[in-house]
């Protein structure tokens, strides 16, 4: 099953954070201080994987503290409110038990909070006359035997006609412990039994807990026993069980030396996975060290037996105790660890992954390379929820991802500060300047790179649009026709995806936006949730398709298809055989898009010849501007669609 959306209450700086829907990925981006580990913690409540429970003396909101039961007259506070979609393999488990059609939906809800004696609590709808029906002709009851059920319609029902037969029959016995099994004999019950197994579990770590670099092996096992292990020292525990061995096997181990191998090869394969994703330092190995202790080393570690773990960097030759290394490199080991542990742990195969602040010790690129590993390595299997207030952990690639945060305080002239509480928006013009910092600057790296705005700026999807824009409009100018406005200033912004934040970002400092975008099969819903947003001003956004008859266009599709193939035999000088023609491009692929045409018909070109990509032929095109100055009806008509767009958009100047 999965997540999908979530409500915090009474917990912490959350008095009601509202509902907010949760994705396979899902960002929520704050400053210090705005709530996020309380939403995080909040969500954990519900099925953690690690030892937690809600304390209502420190958790509860202080303010409220002595207000209680005025606020919660039933006696309970409700803390973490879910919504979970069931997937195919929830329903066929229901099924197996109770049959085909009991489910009256795919949507089910768990909540959990202060003072829940009896612990989370469901809500999902359940046809229990269906569950009957399907009980009774699993135990093929005939029609006498199933006359004292006649009227029944659910589980208590079912069990007390059953129960006040003077004799039952074999079937009717069968069907009557069937009916018991679940709680209360309530198919609702035991429906949600069946589902709550089957709940994903929580796991939870943040930037604060990393691996322990010492430890004293006798001392571990005490605080063991005496339920008192740190948290580096609880990492550790999880590095040993991922490596096979324990505590006690340590410290009873006659063969040392196989179970240190045992470790590095754990080590290892952790550290080499590392590297598939670390671009900062590839020179570092992590060092297990399990020997006798040193009597004049500081204690505990003067006693017993010792791991010592250590980072050793191959190019200056040299190990440093794991305390004293890169936190960024040791966090991220330790994070593995952990999660590796989690993977091989039965039941945690659909976790899901709450990161507090994660890699928040890193450089800006390796924070880049643990958001790769997060959606490469740990989305295929988990939902992953995280927060952070660095640009550089904002996927600018998945914005529809990213919550916005916010401790809201109301100030109004001449009263008192009126406090909220933690909210989670989706929509960043709600939210204000300090809160939104993080996702400004993660769009400022992302745009600034390639990004030229001006007081008219006119919105592309990348530079090869820009190269075609400009070496048209100098076509046209040429013959005295309508080309582009000076006024405007080009600028990529990377798809459609990126251009609702650059506008909201952006558009607010008195800058006249226009939009080009290229229209593909599943942009009509962007496209139009763009313009209901009423972030653009109205008739400034344009796609490729409104000028050609095409329902799918890129800005290629706005040539002629002879021109355009005139174009990718210059560009791209394929053999004589495999030269392109009209008729080949045309046939290519059934998607009416010509790029898509031509990507497809050069994946057959063969090896000599390069790949096809949006910027070859408009490359050639820059460097060959006189192909456009022939008077064929290719060219004019690739004129002709260009010159109406240079129109529209030169009419949108202020």
């Amino acid at each position: 099953m999965k997540l999908t959306k979530v409500r915090v209450q009474n917990y912490r700086s959350v008095e009601d954070s509202e509902e907010f829907e949760i994705g396979d990925l899902t960002c929520l981006v704050g400053k210090n201080e705005a709530g996020k580990t309380a939403l995080l913690s909040a969500m954990r409540g519900i099925k953690p994987s690690q030892p937690f429970e809600f304390d209502e003396t420190i958790d509860y909101p202080r303010r409220f503290a002595t207000r209680f039961n005025d606020r919660h007259p039933d006696g309970t506070a409700e803390v973490i409110r879910t919504w979970w979609r069931l997937e195919d393999a929830d329903k066929a488990a229901v099924e197996k038990r109770f049959g085909a059609g009991v489910l009256k939906g795919d949507t089910i809800q768990a909540h959990f909070g202060f003072r829940y004696d009896d612990g989370c609590i469901w809500t999902i709808e359940v046809d229990s006359a269906k569950v009957v029906e399907n009980l009774v002709s699993r135990h093929a009851l005939d029609a006498t035997e199933r006359n004292v059920l006649h009227g029944v319609s659910d589980g208590p029902a079912a069990d007390k006609a059953l129960s006040g037969l003077a004799e039952r029959t074999p079937k009717q016995d069968a069907l009557l412990q069937d009916i018991k099994k679940c709680r209360e004999s309530c198919f609702t019950h035991g429906v949600i039994d069946v589902l709550s197994a089957r709940q994903p579990k929580f796991f939870f770590t943040s930037h604060f807990e990393r691996m322990s670099g010492m430890v004293s092996i006798q001392k571990l096992q005490q605080d063991k026993q005496n339920n008192m292990v740190s948290v580096g020292d609880k990492i550790f525990l999880a590095f040993l069980e991922y490596a096979g061995t324990t505590v006690e096997e340590l410290l009873n181990a006659d063969r040392r030396e196989a179970l240190k191998a045992r470790c590095e090869a754990a080590s290892n394969e952790i550290t080499e996975e590392i590297f598939q994703f670390w671009s900062q330092n590839n020179a570092l190995e992590v060092v297990i060290e399990i020997d006798n202790a040193k009597p004049k080393d500081p204690a505990p570690f003067n006693a017993g037996m010792v791991a010592d773990i250590r980072i050793k960097n191959t190019n200056h030759k040299a190990t440093l105790p794991l305390s004293e290394r890169s936190a960024g490199f040791v966090w991220f080991f330790s994070f593995l660890a952990q999660f590796k542990q989690l993977k091989k742990t039965p039941g945690n195969d659909n976790a899901i992954i709450l990161l507090d602040e994660p890699g928040l010790t890193l450089h800006g690129k390796a924070q880049g390379d643990l958001l790769r590993y997060i959606i490469e390595r740990l989305l295929p299997d988990h939902q992953v929820i995280f927060t952070t207030h660095s640009p550089f952990m904002v996927p600018m690639d998945r914005l529809a991802d990213v919550r916005i945060v916010e401790d809201l305080i109301i100030e109004k002239p001449g009263k008192r500060l009126e406090v909220k509480g933690t909210k989670v928006r989706s929509d960043v013009l709600e939210v204000s300047g300090d809160t939104l910092f993080p996702l400004q600057g993660a769009l400022g790296y992302e745009v600034t790179q390639s990004l030229f705005i001006g007081a008219n700026t006119w919105l592309v999807e990348g530079p090869s649009d820009i190269l075609y824009l400009k070496v048209l409009s100098q076509a046209l100018t040429k013959r005295s026709r309508v080309g582009l406005d000076p006024k405007w200033t080009l600028c990529p912004s990377g798809g459609i995806d990126k251009i609702a934040p650059f506008v909201r970002l952006f558009g607010g400092n008195r800058i006249n936006l226009a939009v080009l975008s290229d229209i593909a099969n599943g942009d009509r819903t962007k496209i139009d949730n763009l313009k209901k947003a009423n972030i653009l001003k109205a008739g400034h956004f344009y796609t490729c398709a409104d000028f050609t008859v095409q329902s799918e266009a890129d800005v290629e599709d706005l040539f002629e298809a002879d021109l355009f193939v005139e174009m990718l035999n210059g560009a791209y000088k394929p053999p004589a055989a495999n030269l392109v023609t009209t008729a080949s491009l045309t046939a290519a692929s059934p998607i009416p898009r010509i790029v898509k045409k031509a990507e497809a018909l050069f994946k057959l070109m063969p090896a000599s010849v390069a790949e096809f990509d949006h910027f070859g032929a408009s490359r050639w095109l820059l460097e060959n501007p006189s192909v456009l100055e022939a008077d064929t009806p290719a060219v004019n008509a690739t004129l002709d669609r260009f010159e109406a767009v240079f129109k529209a958009f030169n009419a949108l100047l202020a």
